[in-house]
């Protein structure tokens, strides 16, 4: 007696058709799982036995031979408990398995109740792109299931439950397409920052072409604050972007059944401790990092120099690529970190340098050794460097209201869109990830603003790759002024973010 269902497996963040094969015959009892699974997929034999029994069916007393094919792909996690139990079901001819193309998925307790499984988003679209129109999953996971789109999604409660909708005794209702409710979630907004207009501008310019920014200033002078309330000024998630940050944060089991659509930009703030591949991600089974749980959001590392060394130089390749592929024996996997940096740090050890205050203990010696902390290749990928001084008391108690974030927001969606209108049928989506066929056709400079970009290369001692990024960052702020040309203005600005001593050490 054989059977066959179908299921989906997931690698990385991406779904892949998965045929399990039962064949039950005589002989010796026994359960044999073959197809690579891993150790989870390997223990859903005493969850199935158990879920079988306790759902009122006979487990068969035979040799049991279960295939999970493609045999030479790795299979990992508890997804493949209901189809292993519906192929042992099938092959008895205890249930008639439907006769549209159907996949199932979900993890068994032992009495026979499906659990929630992680990664349903991206094999929910596998599965519609392999022409499959249905789809069964656990109860918890059907709406997100429902975010594929073009899916009949069935949402399973119990194995009896599902065994009697297949015999055709009860009928379960598919599960509506989920739509998301209009709520109000109110962000830290700008409105709260007293003063440092200069920063807020900065921190406009990197929202409009989602630049990387470092911010550098004495204890308690904002940093954080300042940084925490960029993703209020940031444009809203399309419909495309926020499926892809849904299915790595599904894949990582960061959603609830009640919201299961990541709709605001992500905002990962991860501690200093945090290890290489804590940030880059990775393991025995690779799973993705920080950076690409903040994919088409911010990375906000505070204290950039108290993070290892080590930790820092593996975004390099990221920040420039978009993607992240982690290799390991067990296979490799590519994950998409297309994130905004902002970085937060003090001027020394004590935190100090160059106060009006004269607090500052450290020496210049010590001071240059807190700096040399963060290394060239890494600066040379961040475009924007701004100071945050402490502030004065009279900007303490100003009784006048500062700019909201709404208001700020609207100028940089109206960037945006000039952005999304300059871009229309290429990759690129902003000024920041703009090649250099984009460079040479929309950041040409006249004469005036080459002999200027002459003299900050010579003086500054710039790269190309910082030549390239200051153009960039010129290019956004002509878009914020409404200019079709980087006039000197915006390109004495855009200098002025890289003369740092940052830099010039």
């Amino acid at each position: 007696m054989t059977s066959r269902v179908d299921s989906v497996g997931l690698s990385g963040i991406s779904g892949y058709p998965v045929m399990v094969e039962c064949s039950i015959s005589s002989g010796l009892p026994g359960f044999e799982l073959v197809g690579l699974p891993d150790a989870a997929v390997r223990e859903s034999r005493e969850r199935v036995r158990a879920a079988i029994k306790n759902s009122g069916f006979r487990f068969p007393v035979s040799r049991i031979t279960l295939n999970l094919a493609p045999a030479g792909t790795k299979k990992t996690g508890t997804l493949y408990d209901l189809p292993i139990l519906l192929g042992i079901l099938a092959a008895q001819e205890l249930v008639r398995l439907p006769r549209e193309p159907s996949a199932f998925l979900g993890e068994l307790s032992l009495e026979g109740k499906l659990r929630p499984v992680n990664g349903v988003l991206p094999m929910a679209i596998a599965t519609r792109k392999a022409g499959i129109r249905t789809l069964y999953v656990p109860a918890e996971n059907a709406r997100e299931a429902t975010l594929a789109g073009g899916l009949t999604v069935i949402p399973v409660k119990e194995v009896r439950q599902l065994a009697a909708h297949l015999r055709g005794e009860f009928s379960i209702e598919p599960e509506p397409a989920w739509q998301p409710e209009e709520t109000e979630e109110r962000l830290p907004d700008f409105s709260d920052v007293m003063g440092q207009e200069h920063v807020k501008r900065a921190l406009e310019v990197a929202a409009a072409g989602a630049h990387n920014v470092l911010l550098v200033g004495p204890p308690g002078s904002g940093k954080s604050m300042l940084a925490r309330r960029l993703p209020s000024i940031l444009p809203d998630m399309t419909r495309e972007e926020a499926l892809e940050v849904t299915q790595i944060h599904s894949v990582m089991g960061l959603l609830t059944p009640e919201s299961p659509l990541v709709r605001r930009r992500p905002f990962r703030s991860p501690h200093h401790t945090i290890s290489a591949p804590g940030l880059t991600g990775g393991g025995s089974t690779p799973r993705p990092g920080e950076i690409s749980l903040a994919h088409r959001g911010v990375l906000f590392l505070d204290e950039l120099p108290e993070f290892r060394r080590e930790t820092l130089e593996v975004m390099r390749q990221p920040l420039e690529d978009g993607m992240v592929t982690i290799s390991r024996a067990n296979g490799s996997a590519s994950y998409p970190s297309r994130f905004q940096l902002v970085c937060a740090m003090n001027p020394c050890r004590c935190g100090w340098y160059g106060d009006p205050s004269g607090r500052c203990t450290c020496s210049q010696g010590a001071v240059q050794a807190y700096l040399s902390r963060i290394s060239g290749p890494l600066l040379d990928r961040i475009d924007i460097i701004t100071e945050v001084p402490s502030l004065h008391f009279d900007e303490l108690r100003s009784t006048t209201v500062p700019e909201s974030s709404a208001i700020v927001k609207q100028r940089v969606e109206t960037a945006r869109a000039i952005q999304r209108e300059r871009f229309k049928g290429t990759s690129c989506r902003c000024n920041a990830n703009m090649q250099t066929p984009e460079l040479r056709r929309f950041c040409e400079l006249d004469e005036t603003g080459a002999l200027l970009m002459q003299q900050a290369f010579e003086s500054l001692g710039l790269t190309a790759r910082s030549y390239d990024r200051i153009r960039r960052v010129a290019r956004t702020i002509a878009d914020l002024a409404g200019s079709e040309s980087i006039l000197p203005e915006h390109l004495s600005e855009a200098i002025q973010y890289r003369t740092h001593q940052l830099i010039q050490n």
